[in-house]
């Protein structure tokens, strides 16, 4: 299960979160998160049968729950039956991905295989990516930048980042969910994802 989640509401007390989550609510998806993402975790690692995939399912359905909610109709299911469909769609989805990236081509084909090397126009694009995850991470709330730089830039655990601030696990755990969903937001246009720029884009 992903470090972040803890415990699990009962379904039907997930739709409570979803206005505060439309509205733009960052503690209102942290809740949503805690109740929810025991279930939606233990469903994509049923379908994938792979922890780290199932993790970044995890962290892909919540961007799309973060990004979507104000489009979510309760006249057509419940809150649990939505975010498990979104849960099931995206880890099909990388399952189908996998089993393609699994054919392999005979070694012939090599030959014809375009250089690796990046081009002026990619050097040009990474140089752009990296402006945008710099102004994304810059406008972040001080407490979560703060705890993003030490998480991802300086490679603290959760833990090591709550005694140097000297504040409780939870609260830390919970800034950084809510960075993560908003840095998602901002950057869900860039692919590959950001989580690689991060380090380099705040150099």
């Amino acid at each position: 299960m992903p470090k972040n989640c803890i415990g699990g509401a009962p379904l039907f007390d997930w739709a409570q979160f979803l206005p505060g989550v439309a509205a733009g609510d960052h503690t209102a998806l942290a809740g949503l998160y805690d109740a929810a993402c025991s279930v939606v975790f233990g469903l994509a690692l049923r379908i994938l049968g792979d922890r780290e995939l199932a993790e970044d399912v995890v962290a892909e359905v919540f961007a799309q729950v973060w990004k979507d909610a104000k489009t979510y109709d309760p006249a057509r299911g419940s809150a649990a039956s939505w975010i498990i469909s979104c849960t099931r769609s995206r880890a099909i989805d990388v399952l189908r991905s996998r089993k393609h990236e699994r054919v392999t081509q005979p070694i012939e084909s090599a030959a014809d295989a375009p250089s690796t090397l990046p081009g002026p126009e990619d050097v040009s694009a990474l140089g752009e990516r990296r402006q945008f995850v710099r102004r994304a991470v810059d406008s972040l709330a001080v407490e979560q930048r703060e705890v993003i730089e030490l998480a991802y830039f300086s490679g603290l655990s959760h833990t090591e980042i709550a005694v140097r601030l000297g504040e409780p696990l939870g609260t830390i755990k919970t800034r950084i969910r809510a960075a993560m969903m908003h840095l998602r937001d901002m950057l869900g246009h860039l692919a590959p994802p950001i989580m690689a720029d991060l380090k380099e884009g705040t150099g």
